[in-house]
């Protein structure tokens, strides 16, 4: 798996996306039943609210390489500031809707 992360940007500024990299490394939550090896080619924020720029971001991670666009738990479970993005489900079905086709988009990374 070659894997692109897009996480909010604003929890970029409390969160390093340690837990991110610890669950891809460690083949936890989301990556639990990944076979293969997991390459990271980028990390990235959704570009603010409400999330315009998720769909080019994902797509600069597709250039760069990656088949996997996995949304961090920051968006979709709102760890760790506990506030899920309002925007998540757009954001998702809009990367989905606009990335090549076989790309698979993930919709967290871990569950803590």
């Amino acid at each position: 798996m070659k894997l692109g992360i897009v996480r909010c940007a604003q929890t970029e500024e409390v969160c390093p996306g340690s837990k991110d990299f610890q669950a891809l490394r460690e083949k936890t939550g989301v990556f639990a039943k990944v076979d293969d090896a997991i390459e990271l080619v980028g990390f990235t924020t959704c570009g603010g609210c409400p999330g315009k720029k998720a769909v080019f971001r994902a797509k600069s991670l597709v250039a760069a390489g990656a088949d996997t666009i996995a949304f961090a738990s920051c968006i979709t479970k709102g760890t760790p500031i506990g506030y899920p993005c309002p925007f998540a489900k757009r954001m998702i079905a809009a990367v989905e809707g606009n990335v090549e086709e076989g790309v698979e988009v993930l919709d967290y990374t871990h569950g803590w």
